[in-house]
Parts: structure tokens; C-alpha cells; sequence
């Protein structure tokens, strides 16, 4: 089958490389008893690693049906995983719904589909989303598709590793307009 006629039936797997992996997880630092979301999980490895560095809940996102069949042999019979195949829209609502939050949303999407672009609204909605306040998101992406700026979240860190960027984001501080939490006196 040629490449053009895989077109978007079949997304390119694109595993994260060990390198950049490697540096991910030194500078996430500790997992124990955090949750860990996998968006565009492809093969499984980074919810994987996210499990074995300690985290607390692991959840998995795939929309390709045979891809999470395989994510699904990595955790046998693991109570604090879970795995979703659908779409990310469907599954950020879905678990939204079902009161999941976590402190780290991990997105590794397909280069040149434009989801850099999207992400940070999908994952910093007004309405509070699946990220608790002081969580943080990593988006993988292409050096080539900037991440934009949000007005619900801001950029707290970039890494460039060849082609590949790693963007760290958190919820923009909101500050509340009573007397002295602005540093006024009251």
C-alpha cells in the first residue's frame, strides 16, 4: 500500500525516541502518586514508562483499534490503568465527565496534522478540563509546527531535541480581583 493511500485511515507510527523519552522523564521527575494521561499513544511506550516510573493512574488514549489492543497487552490485568480507543475530543469529555484528573497530559500527536495548534485549547478549556491546577502538560512536536500562545494556559518550558520540541505548559494564574490577594492592603 503507498503511502498516499494510507492517507488518514492509517496515522505513521512515529514512537518517541528513547533520547527524547529519556529527557522527558528526567524532567518530569518523580511520578509516585500522580496521575498520568497518554494522548496519541501509538505503541504504548511513554503510559508504559509512566507505570514503571511510579505513577499512580495511567491512562492511555489511541483511536486506532489494533494499536490499543497492543498498548493492551502491556498492562495485564493493571486496576489502575486505562485505556481509551477513540478519538482525543471523545475521550478529554469522557473522562472529564467521569471526574478523572491528572497532573501530567502527555501528547505526542501526528506531525504536519496541525494538532499543536489545537491542543492547548482542548486541553485548557474555561470549564476546568482534566487537568488539575498545578498539572502540566507536554506536548511533542514538530520544530516545524509552533506551539501558539493560549489564553488559558501559558508556555513554561521548551526543549528542542534535532526536530523534535518538547512544550511544557500550565493554566494561565488567574487572579481574583478582591483586596489583598493582589498584594494590596486591606
Amino acid at each position: 500500500m503507498t503511502r498516499e493511500k494510507r492517507g488518514a485511515s492509517q496515522k505513521e507510527v512515529r514512537p518517541t525516541s528513547g533520547k527524547v523519552m529519556g529527557a522527558l522523564f528526567s524532567i518530569l521527575g518523580p511520578l509516585n502518586g500522580r496521575a498520568f494521561l497518554d494522548l496519541f499513544s501509538g505503541t504504548g511506550r511513554v503510559a508504559y514508562r509512566a507505570a514503571h516510573q511510579g505513577a499512580c493512574f495511567v491512562a492511555a488514549v489511541e483511536i486506532l483499534p489494533l494499536r490499543a489492543r497492543d498498548i493492551r497487552s502491556l498492562f495485564p490485568a493493571a486496576p489502575s490503568f486505562l485505556l481509551l480507543a477513540m478519538d482525543i475530543r471523545r475521550a478529554l469529555s469522557f473522562l472529564e465527565r467521569k471526574g478523572h484528573r491528572f497532573e501530567i497530559v502527555f501528547a505526542d500527536p501526528p506531525y504536519g496534522a496541525g494538532w499543536p495548534a489545537i491542543l492547548g485549547e482542548l486541553l485548557f478549556p474555561r470549564s476546568g478540563g482534566i487537568l488539575v491546577p498545578s498539572g502540566v502538560v507536554v506536548i511533542e512536536h514538530s520544530i516545524r509546527e509552533p506551539l501558539p500562545p493560549g489564553e488559558n494556559y501559558r508556555i513554561i518550558d521548551r526543549r528542542e531535541y534535532g526536530e523534535t520540541v518538547l512544550s511544557f505548559l500550565a493554566p494561565s494564574v488567574v487572579l481574583a480581583d478582591t483586596p489583598g490577594e493582589r498584594g494590596e492592603e486591606t
